[in-house]
């Protein structure tokens, strides 16, 4: 079970590294017209709120990693993949309000590793 909760972790890192870096280099309308239809919701933000959301992928795909590989505090590791499962539930219900159903898919594989994470490293901590 570790190997499919490390690959996980990865996948996610890798996925919100990515994303909340582009959220961070980027604008809002400039991301917006990047690749519609999945990014023309950041069109509806506020730059400071689209900046937020950036932010806060970048810690959470630096929590899902680092704070169980080196093994100082690793309770973060499930509480940023919860933090991450939240951020895709909102990205999912943004998805739904605009009438994108394309972007819901990856929504979804994103929520599911962060929920694998989540409750995989959650129970391991617990014992």
């Amino acid at each position: 079970m570790d190997i499919v909760l490390w690959i996980a972790q990865g996948l996610l890192a890798l996925a919100f590294l990515a994303s909340g870096s582009a959220k961070l280099k980027d604008d809002h309308t400039t991301f917006a017209a990047s690749r519609p239809p999945g990014t023309s919701f950041a069109a509806d933000l506020s730059e400071p709120t689209f900046t937020s959301i950036g932010a806060l992928e970048v810690l959470g795909a630096i929590g899902v990693v680092l704070p169980w590989a080196l093994d100082i505090a690793p309770v973060l590791t499930p509480i940023a993949a919860a933090g991450l499962a939240v951020v895709m539930v909102g990205a999912a219900l943004t998805h739904v309000r605009r009438g994108e159903r394309q972007p819901i898919i990856a929504n979804l594989i994103l929520l599911a590793l962060a929920l694998t994470v989540a409750i995989g490293r959650g129970v391991e901590l617990a014992g």
